[in-house]
């Protein structure tokens, strides 16, 4: 009996002896694929869907080799040492497991601030308003080499993050040519945009240039402004400082192709016009292009009529005006002076009414930034409407702004007036812009093609109008004052019943350059260079004679 009782015992040695070299490999292995997941994270993201198995799977490996030691362990828990090392490392990894789970919920519910004092780093307004109108899938491809790739995941990161509907695809062509080939791309640095079947293709990370390819693909269709020509209306191709290149570029970014129309020749309005643009007309228009407006309008047109002070050398506009007021506009012969003092900010007299208010409407809609209209008249409603058409102000300026009747006197005292309500002044706030929007009266047959990309919802047919007191905000030397811009792209998009696109457009960045004069310059070399290191010597100095 005792003999066995030795034999068991030796066995037992022996067994317990071998245990540990299986278990041994076991915990070697669990703990190189832990590390081997860890590794991908940081240097093969390509092979993100192993990560997960290898992770798993060596911490199960390391706990059953836990299990298999659990003698050892026990042992080595009854120490005094033993109990303290394992208070340390639970701590380690609770708090371990604190930062895993904020990273966790991180990388689902992640927060972007952009700390630049002009937000060049975070996607516009109008951006962000196309994102969060997607009602389907769209799919970004970048088509370039592997080491630039980074750049276009900056940019488009972006853009994931304000729609869970944006997917993102990045392909090498040197190493996948099938792919580029079957893409049709011909460049390096191209990004393929698809949606619902259409394809759209952009060579630049510059946000508006992506925005434009996402607005094209959703939309499907390029849509045309037309600017009247003929009675001295603002040129679409002049650069001078009174011309409307800028705003005419302004449109292109916003995937609207932009003519020229003289209405006298055409005898009609276009069949492909989205929109129609009367900017500054200096003399009137004839019966007949009056005619051809009303037309237009009533088949469910839309009109942006830009209309400048009277000019008491000229006869005005009296056939447009009176077209105009059968939609309820009434038109004032004044002009708008503002003396509140708010355009001394902007470098500008009580001629520039400078406007903050702006009524509820979706041309306004968020709208806080400020517009300046340099020589302005009033359009207000006519008081109980016209044919059923009440415009909505859209635009006005301060109480302390009023429309001045005597215009001719505003000249000859070089803008030296008072509010005189007895000769005809009004007191502000003064409206500078009003629109108006009703059911189209001559619309086409239900049958007909519907406006709006193939497969989507027709949209109802409906006439719109937008009147603005003043031609010149729109203009090149002053369409760089906060809100100009924006204001008079939100008049088209809501003409063109794309409210999806009313927003704040990206900025551009700051030039925050420092000048600094000769004198500044060495006074900023002795500082860094000679004085701040040399009151770290000497302070040096002062503690090694103090020691000493």
């Amino acid at each position: 009996m005792e003999g066995l009782k030795r034999v068991m015992s030796t066995e037992t040695k022996r067994t317990n002896k071998g245990a540990p070299t299986v278990f041994g490999v076991i915990g070697w292995i669990g703990t190189l694929l832990v590390f081997a997941s860890v590794g991908i994270r940081f240097l093969r993201p390509e092979w993100a869907q192993y990560q997960q198995y290898l992770a798993w799977g060596g911490l199960a490996l390391v706990l059953v080799y836990l299990l298999g030691q659990w003698r050892d362990v026990a042992t080595f828990y009854q120490g005094r040492s033993a109990r303290y090392g394992t208070l340390s490392v639970v701590s380690i990894l609770v708090f371990a497991a604190i930062l895993v789970a904020i990273n966790y919920l991180a990388s689902r519910e992640n927060k972007r601030w952009d700390l630049t004092a002009n937000q060049v780093y975070s996607l516009s307004a109008q951006s962000i308003k196309v994102l969060q109108s997607l009602d389907a899938p769209v799919k970004f491809t970048v088509f370039d080499r592997e080491l630039a790739l980074d750049g276009y995941r900056d940019r488009l990161e972006e853009y994931a993050y304000h729609s869970s509907n944006v997917q993102t695809e990045y392909i090498d062509p040197e190493k996948n040519p099938l792919r580029a080939k079957a893409a049709d791309i011909q460049s390096l640095g191209t990004i393929l945009v698809e949606y619902k079947g259409r394809t759209e293709r952009v060579t630049s990370t510059d946000e508006q240039n992506i925005t434009n390819a996402l607005i094209k693909a959703v939309t499907g269709e390029t849509r045309k402004v037309y600017f009247t020509q003929g009675h001295g209306e603002k040129n679409t191709e002049s650069s001078d400082r009174s011309g409307y290149s800028a705003i005419g570029q302004a449109l292109g970014s916003d995937n609207y192709g932009v003519e020229k129309l003289v209405l006298a020749q055409a005898g009609a309005v276009p069949a492909d016009a989205t929109v129609l643009v009367i900017a500054g007309p200096q003399t009137d228009f004839l019966q007949p292009e009056v005619d051809a407006l009303k037309s237009y309008v009533g088949k469910g047109g839309k009109v942006m009529a830009l209309i400048d002070p009277p000019d008491p050398n000229r006869s005005g506009t009296p056939l447009l005006d009176a077209f105009l007021h059968d939609w309820g506009f009434d038109i004032g012969s004044n002009i708008v002076v503002d003396a509140s003092g708010i355009g001394q900010i902007l470098g500008t007299d009580a001629s520039v009414p400078v406007a903050a208010s702006y009524p509820a409407h979706p041309i306004t809609t968020n709208f806080q930034l400020m517009t300046a209209f340099p020589l302005a008249r009033s359009v207000e409603a006519v008081e109980g409407g016209v044919n059923g058409h009440t415009p909505q102000p859209i635009v006005q300026t301060s109480p302390q702004s009023w429309a001045e009747a005597d215009v001719a006197g505003l000249s000859e005292n070089d803008g030296r007036v008072e509010l005189n309500p007895d000769k005809g002044d009004k007191a502000g706030p003064i409206s500078l812009g009003a629109a108006v929007s009703a059911p189209a009266t001559d619309a086409p047959p239900a049958d007909a093609k519907p406006e709006g990309a193939e497969g989507e919802t027709p949209r109802t047919p409906e006439s719109r109008i937008v009147v603005i007191g003043d031609s010149d905000f729109a203009s090149n030397g002053v369409l760089g004052v906060q809100g100009n811009r924006d204001f008079f792209m939100n008049a088209v998009n809501w003409l063109a019943q794309q409210e999806n696109l009313i927003a704040i457009r990206p900025r551009e960045p700051e030039d925050r350059r420092l000048t600094l004069t000769a004198d500044q310059q060495n006074l900023i070399f002795l500082l860094s260079v000679l004085l701040l290191p040399g009151l770290v010597f000497a302070a040096g100095v002062y503690s090694w004679y103090g020691r000493r």
